[in-house]
């Protein structure tokens, strides 16, 4: 791991030496590729940098304890156990930091909630969904672009599709992807019965250009009036955006603008998500499942949290967590599971990596 360090502090010398080059400062996307990679490797060689110092320090303090005597001798001691349990610290946050980064992490994403089993009662907790995500979104300092959403008359939500921009969003947020269970009595139970009903999500990295191909030919896109609660833009013009993808069947909607061209620009930019979504999925089908993560991302099947409403309690199934903070959970304040979510993501990347070595 050292020499693999060692050498990734070179790479990163010559990289500081390219990004003050003329040629690369006249190159804007040339010296942003290289940016990028410079950013990704600065907390890899920071780490790598405070390790070699921290080793320094330990062995002057071992020197120190062959040469003195009384006194110093003990101090130079207590500072050598300290700076080698500082070490094998460093060594730990570095195999974290060496593990392979996913490469959509820093994407902005494409969130779709839908209703499933439990008619209206789902469609309302989907607004609640969209509610909590909006409120996370807003402490995270990232932006919310609503894409397509198609309400019920109750003021629930049978599906909605928004982007969530702010660097960093996948990586926060892709955990969300499956089936979440709400246990609640609904406002239309008379007898006060708890009902069971689920709402699907999926959270989709944001397609670059490059990374999706679409011919035009392939696609039919149809013109219709914006539909949804009133207003007086609404029903006269025919500003929503249908795109219909022939190869795949894929259909997207935007009617969230009211110019069609950023209706049209948005719905393009999620059936290029959803095209990439489905091509990450082959690609991950050929891994085998003993070497995939147990938090796992996305299986929209998958149960993932219950939100028990009579005991105020949130559980994510995949991590056994339980946290009785649902109110808080629910305005937002979901970073906390989030954080486990990812630690427990990490620490079966690190069984993996050392199981290969």
């Amino acid at each position: 791991m050292l020499q693999k360090l060692s050498k990734a502090e070179e790479n990163y010398i010559n990289l500081e030496n390219k990004l003050s080059d003329a040629e690369v400062l006249s190159n804007p996307e040339e010296y942003a590729r290289l940016m990028k990679e410079y950013k990704n490797n600065t907390p890899i060689i920071e780490k790598y940098r405070l390790y070699k110092s921290v080793e320094k320090e330990k062995d002057g303090a071992f020197a120190l304890m062959q040469e003195e005597v009384g006194e110093l001798a003990e101090l130079a001691e207590a500072e050598y156990y300290e700076k080698k349990e500082e070490l094998e610290r460093i060594i730990s946050e570095l195999k974290v930091l060496l593990l392979p980064k996913d490469e959509n992490d820093d994407k902005n994403v494409i969130v779709e909630i839908r209703g499933g089993a439990g008619g209206e009662e789902a469609a309302l907790f989907a607004s609640v969904l969209y509610r909590m995500y909006g409120m996370y979104a807003d402490k995270m300092r990232y932006k919310i672009e609503p894409m397509n959403v198609n309400e019920t008359e109750l003021g629930g939500i049978k599906e909605i599709s928004f982007m969530v921009i702010g660097e960093g969003a996948y990586s926060k947020l892709k955990f969300e992807s499956g089936v979440h269970r709400v246990q609640r009595v609904p406002e239309t139970e008379s007898q006060g019965r708890i009902h069971t009903s689920t709402v699907t999500v999926a959270v989709l990295p944001e397609a670059d250009d490059v990374e999706v191909e679409i011919n035009p030919a392939d696609l039919k896109i149809e013109t219709c009036k914006s539909s949804g609660a009133g207003g007086q833009h609404v029903n006269k013009t025919e500003s929503a955006i249908r795109i219909i993808h022939k190869p795949s069947g894929i259909i997207v909607e935007c009617q969230e603008e009211r110019s069609q061209f950023k209706n049209r620009d948005k719905a393009m930019k999620m059936l290029k998500t959803k095209l990439l979504d489905i091509k990450q999925r082959e690609q991950d089908d050929k891994i085998a499942s003993a070497r995939r993560s147990q938090v796992g991302t996305g299986d929209r099947s998958e149960r993932i949290r219950t939100y028990n409403y009579p005991q105020g309690r949130v559980t994510d199934h995949r991590i056994g967590l339980t946290l009785y903070t649902l109110e808080s959970f629910l305005n937002g304040e979901i970073s906390g599971m989030i954080d486990e979510l990812i630690a427990a993501d990490t620490a079966e990347k690190l069984k993996e990596s050392s199981d290969e070595n």
